[in-house]
C-alpha cells in the first residue's frame, strides 16, 4: 500500500489494479467505497484494455479470437511502484506472456495519483510499444459512499450535473448490455435523484461529451464528492436491488460491445487507438467537500 497525505486529504493506493484504497479528509472522514463483498467488493478499479464486455466474452483481432471478461485485466494485476514523491505516486503495468494471451497488443500503462490541496488527480498514460497500431479502452469506476446512507437504508441520493440541458443516455439492461441506442436520462435540470430503480437496467451512461462534471450532495444538499472528467462517457451505477449504501461515477474512454456485435476489436463503439511509439493521456478529478 502507498499513502500520499496533506493538510486537506489523505489517499491509499494498493499496488494491485493501482487501485484507490481510501479517500479521507483531514478530520479521517472516509469517502470511498470500502468494498463490503456483501455489495461490491472493489473500490475504484482501473478499466483497461476494455470498459464493460465484449459479446460472449469474446473479441477478434485480424480475425482471431481473444477472450476477456468484462472491464478488462488491468484491474486485477499487479502493478510496480515506479515513482513516489511527497504528492504523487506512479505505478505502472507493460505486456506480458499473461496479457499477450488474452491481448495481443505490447503497451506501458502507467497511473499516477496527484494530490493538490482537496483534490485528486487520477492521471492515465497509454503507450504503444508494439509495432503496430495498438487499440484500447480505458475507465475509472470509483465508488463513493452515500453521504447520511447507513446499514439497512433504503438507497437515495442526489447527484447534480454541470448541464441542466435535458440529457440523452445510451439504453442498457440489467445484464450490463446495451444497445447503441439513445434514450432519456432520468434528470430535471441537471439534477438525478438517484434510488434503487434508477438502476433498474444496470449502469446509466451518458454519452456524446454532453456532461463534464458529477457532483454528489450531502443531506444538506452541500458538495460531498465532485467528479471532473473529459471523457466521452459518464455512467453512474449501483448494484441494483441489493441498496448497497455506495454510487459510481464512472468516467470512461469506451463502452461496451452493442448487442449482437461481431466485428473486429478495433472498429468497436468509442475505441481508442495509437500508432507505434505514440502514446494516450487524460485525467478526471476527484474533490471531496
Amino acid at each position: 500500500m502507498v499513502e500520499l497525505r496533506n493538510e486537506q486529504i489523505s489517499i491509499v493506493v494498493a499496488e494491485k489494479g493501482a487501485e484507490l484504497q481510501s479517500i479521507k479528509d483531514a478530520e479521517g472522514n472516509e469517502y470511498l467505497w470500502q468494498g463490503d463483498p456483501k455489495y461490491w467488493p472493489r473500490r475504484s478499479p482501473i478499466l483497461f484494455p476494455l470498459v464493460c464486455s465484449v459479446e460472449n466474452d469474446t473479441y477478434r483481432v485480424d480475425g482471431k479470437e481473444y477472450h476477456l471478461p468484462r472491464h478488462g485485466f488491468a484491474r486485477d494485476m499487479d502493478f510496480t511502484l515506479i515513482r513516489q514523491g511527497e504528492d504523487r505516486a506512479t505505478f505502472a503495468l507493460h505486456e506480458s506472456e499473461k496479457t499477450l494471451k488474452v491481448y495481443p497488443f505490447c503497451f506501458n500503462l502507467a497511473v499516477t495519483y496527484r494530490l493538490d490541496g482537496n483534490k485528486i488527480h487520477v492521471i492515465w498514460h497509454v503507450e504503444n510499444t508494439d509495432k503496430r497500431d495498438i487499440h484500447f479502452q480505458i475507465g475509472g469506476h470509483p465508488a463513493f459512499n452515500v453521504p447520511g446512507m447507513k446499514e439497512g437504508d433504503q438507497l437515495q441520493g442526489c447527484i447534480t450535473l454541470d448541464n441542466k440541458e435535458p440529457l440523452i443516455g445510451l439504453k442498457s439492461y440489467i445484464d450490463g448490455s446495451h444497445e447503441m441506442v439513445e434514450v432519456p436520462v432520468e434528470a430535471e435540470y441537471g439534477v438525478i435523484e438517484f434510488d434503487n430503480a434508477f438502476f433498474r437496467n444496470d449502469s446509466v451512461k451518458i454519452h456524446n461529451s454532453q456532461v463534464r462534471q458529477a457532483v454528489l450532495l450531502d443531506e444538506d444538499d452541500q458538495p460531498a464528492v465532485t467528479v471532473s472528467f473529459r471523457t466521452p462517457v459518464i455512467a453512474f451505477w449501483s448494484p441494483f436491488d441489493k441498496h448497497a449504501p455506495f454510487v459510481c461515477i464512472e468516467p470512461w474512454y469506451g463502452v461496451g460491445d452493442p448487442r449482437g456485435y461481431d466485428g473486429e476489436f478495433k472498429d468497436k463503439p468509442l475505441m481508442n487507438h495509437l500508432q507505434p511509439g505514440a502514446s494516450f493521456m487524460s485525467e478526471y478529478v476527484i474533490a471531496i467537500r
